[in-house]
């Protein structure tokens, strides 16, 4: 037992040099990235590829644990292709929602965080684009009858690799609320970004 303790005080005192930045530091992330986006209860369906894009704020409450919270512009949405009396028609739904990630940091090794929090979103598009036989249209989804709730929660968990202030980050934000009242569907998006940190 002795050197079960013995053993967890070491590896206590290894993780004091995990995390990139003093602790009670407060930093700004500026960052940009893609979205991998697509509606779940959808087999249809293929991912929309979109711009992510904002800034993160972080709190670095001791060296091994921070809190984060943001505001990103995130295109999300899906695509589809069906066939109507023999013609082809692809769709693309735009879904756009601005996102507020709040997010607990765990440093488990130098510059390596797990990442685990809350998203609550906002919708601020919600369109459509189909295409067929060369022939463009779009519109509101809501002119469809397709009626996207304003409100939009999700869970995300990732991971990020801090370097001299740059960061990478991989997320999955996993959708918790239905998109539209009628429907199980819910938004399924992997988010990866790139970012540079600012002592504020």
């Amino acid at each position: 037992m002795k050197i079960f303790f013995l053993v967890a005080s070491v590896l206590m005192l290894s993780v004091g040099a995990f995390a990139q930045h003093e602790v009670g530091s407060l930093t700004i992330q500026p960052k940009v990235g893609l979205n991998i986006a697509n509606y779940t209860n959808s087999d249809d369906s293929d991912p929309r590829i979109g711009l992510a894009a904002g800034a993160e704020f972080e709190y670095q409450i001791t060296k091994m644990f921070s809190l984060s919270a943001g505001l990103l512009y995130s295109m999300q949405g899906a695509k589809e292709s069906t066939t109507e009396q023999g013609v082809k028609v692809k769709m693309t739904a735009k879904t756009d929602y601005i996102n507020i990630p709040i997010l607990a940091n765990i440093y488990v090794a130098k510059g390596f965080a797990l990442k685990l929090g809350i998203q609550p979103s906002f919708n601020v598009n919600s369109s459509y684009k189909a295409s067929t036989q060369g022939i463009n249209v779009s519109g509101s989804l809501s002119d469809m009858g397709v009626d996207i709730k304003s409100f939009d929660f999700a869970i995300p968990v990732g991971l990020s690799y801090e370097f001299n202030n740059f960061v990478i980050d991989g997320r999955y934000n996993i959708g918790v609320t239905k998109m539209v009242d009628n429907d199980d569907s819910k938004n399924s998006v992997f988010q990866f970004t790139v970012g540079y940190k600012f002592n504020l």
